[in-house]
């Protein structure tokens, strides 16, 4: 049976959601809260005991029916089904990485003259990190060889991936002995997918191994991948100021807004749109100018590197539309809710697809290839433009003023502003000034009061001299409750407060994208090999406290797997399975020196990561 509606002050913490979901039901328009109040929820599906591998069932495991058909318990079933949800979410991020691998492969066949390396310098320090040699070659043949080992590791002839070179020797080794190094990106999804055939991988906790190394190959292989790269073609994030909120849109010009997770088109429509035969014509229209702003992680990637406003995260993005202020919505892939056609469709909104990956069905498509992008990245802003004068004034309802955000701290940006070296972090960790890191990363999910344990965390880790790294959908959360500028250090901790305030940065780091969470593992590996200790020895955590996604769940696995405490605000759906969920919440402690734990208050949570934190701390020598 359907339910009624949450009010609207249970939905979000945000003013500017809250008028926009008033102003959709008042235009009877649905979004995301009234449709989840019409699915009943599935308790077998939440325990994650159905299974439809085949068809000799689809089977329900139950008090009564305890196996399947094919004899199948609970504990095979919830492996099986947590397994293919992992592989589907690394399948995601890497395939990410192999477009940016492809891109680069356009450039140095001279296929494309739209895209270019733009930092050489570190093309050539990740040449140096695979063990290719770059003295006295040709940059080209040098880049050429970079591509080529990138393309290797999604294959199936590598003991393993070439970032792995990153990790402490020490978590090698414990990877190797576990059966967990990740060999290839694609070898090891497609195993994942082969074990959880019926007939093949029934034992629980060896399919979770496999589901581990999957991940694994996610984060040290297609992510880091697919963020090295970037950094490669469209340069390297440095610290500079923006804004966020649903206030980033103009009412007199015309409002643009890019959305899903590949830069590889949102680079383009931005430089496009900044060209001066589409401004002249926008101001043909009566527009002041095009106004590029960002939603999700494509808005994360141009946020990084171009400075482009954040209209907002994964709730966020039905909600803009309905400002009836944005003139186009051009996405690439996932995270884009089918749902943004039909609501484009009550505006004069464009909604335009850019990849034959991910097509929607009454969208405007374009086939957006490396050769021929700048021209469809013409056209489609001269489509936006266009619709400016289809605009109706009497719709337009911007429900607020744009906040300042501080942006692009890659981990580049980040040593340089220490002066060259991670030693000043070090020192500020064994002074306790730091006390620890915690990184916040993933989504928004309408099961929970939008980017309620998202901020709250943030706060609660800060005011312990915690430093917090946020990524994707967390990074608008921050920004809009003023944790991502300078000022934000009155909320911090005192030894955080005065560490942040003598480098001019806030208490609360803007890490990227998604994909950007490789980052983190680079980090924590740096540090870890500078202590010559296992990253799993450090004083770190990561959180995704409103995860939904697949790919959510294979950075949560990840992190774990790479020795890094791991927090979810709910549990997958594994709750089914006595040997699983505790394999996640307390087995792997034993193996890789880390676990997951599930809790949904961010005050309880912050207190487990202090908890956690102080005991690494003691276990290297320092104080609390």
């Amino acid at each position: 049976m359907s339910r009624e509606p949450k009010p609207i002050d249970e939905l979000t913490i945000w003013d500017d959601a809250k008028a926009m979901i008033r102003k959709g039901r008042a235009e009877g328009i649905e979004t995301v809260h009234e449709r989840l109040a019409k699915q009943p929820p599935c308790k077998i599906c939440e325990l994650g005991t159905s299974c439809r591998n085949c068809t000799m069932g689809p089977c329900r495991i139950t008090a009564k029916s305890p196996r399947g058909v094919c004899g199948a318990d609970a504990d095979v079933v919830v492996a099986r089904n947590f397994g293919r949800f992992v592989a589907g979410g690394a399948a995601g991020h890497s395939d990410h990485g192999r477009d940016l691998i492809e891109v680069l492969e356009a450039i140095l066949t001279e296929e494309t003259e739209d895209y270019r390396i733009t930092d050489q310098a570190k093309l050539l320090r990740l040449a140096g990190e695979l063990g290719i040699e770059v003295d006295g070659r040709d940059f080209k043949e040098v880049a050429e060889d970079v591509m080529e080992c990138c393309f290797a590791d999604f294959g199936s002839r590598k003991k393993s991936v070439g970032f792995l070179s990153r990790a402490p020797e020490v978590r090698r080794k414990k990877w190797d002995a576990l059966g967990m190094t990740p060999r290839g990106v694609d070898r090891e999804i497609a195993e994942m997918m082969h074990r959880t055939h019926m007939g093949c991988d029934n034992d629980a906790p060896n399919t979770l191994i496999h589901a581990a190394r999957t991940a694994l190959a996610d984060g040290w292989g297609g992510s880091m991948i697919g963020t090295e790269l970037s950094d490669v073609i469209f340069g390297t994030p440095t610290p500079k100021r923006s804004s966020a909120n649903l206030g980033i849109l103009k009412e007199d010009q015309v409002n643009l807004l890019v959305h899903g997770h590949n830069p590889v088109v949102s680079e383009m429509i931005l430089a496009a749109a900044r060209e001066p035969e589409m401004l002249a014509r926008a101001k043909e229209l009566g527009a002041t100018g095009i106004n590029v702003g960002g939603l999700c992680c494509t808005g994360n990637e141009l946020l990084m590197r171009q400075g482009v406003p954040m209209a907002g995260n994964h709730l966020m993005t039905e909600l803009a539309i309905l400002t009836g202020a944005v003139e186009a919505i051009v996405v690439d892939y996932q995270c884009i809710m089918p749902s943004l056609v039909q609501i484009s469709g009550c505006y004069h909104t464009k909604f335009i697809d850019t990849a034959n990956k991910a097509r929607f069905t009454g969208a405007i498509h374009f086939d957006f290839q490396p050769k021929t992008a700048m021209k469809q990245a013409r056209e489609i802003v001269s489509i936006a433009v266009e619709s400016f004068a289809e605009r109706d004034a009497s719709r337009v309802e911007i429900p607020c003023e744009p906040v300042e955000i501080m942006t692009g701290f890659s981990n580049e940006a980040v040593i340089q502003a220490l002066g060259g070296s991670l030693t000043p972090l070090i020192e500020a960790i064994a002074a306790g000034d730091v006390r620890g890191a915690v990184g916040i990363v993933g989504c928004n999910n309408p099961k929970i009061k939008q980017d309620s344990l998202n901020v709250g965390l943030a706060r609660e880790l800060i005011k312990r001299d915690i430093l917090v790294l946020v990524t994707g959908c967390v990074t608008t959360a921050a920004g809009k409750a003023g944790l991502l500028v300078p000022e934000a250090i009155e909320q911090a901790g005192p030894g955080l407060k005065k560490v942040c305030g003598a480098l001019g940065i806030p208490p609360v780091l803007h890490y990227g994208s998604c994909v950007d969470n490789a980052r983190f593992l680079q980090l924590c590996a740096a540090l870890a090999n500078e202590l010559k200790v296992d990253i799993s020895d450090l004083p770190v955590g990561a959180s995704s406290p409103e995860w939904y996604s697949e790919k959510a769940a294979a950075i949560g696995l990840y992190a774990v797997a790479s020795g890094i405490y791991t927090h979810l605000g709910h549990p997958p759906n594994i709750l089914g399975s006595e040997t699983v969920t505790n394999l996640a919440v307390s087995g792997l402690e034993d193996l890789v020196g880390a676990t997951f734990f599930i809790e949904p208050d961010p005050v309880k949570t912050a207190e487990m990561f202090d908890t956690r934190i102080k005991a690494k701390r003691k276990a290297l020598g320092l104080g609390e």
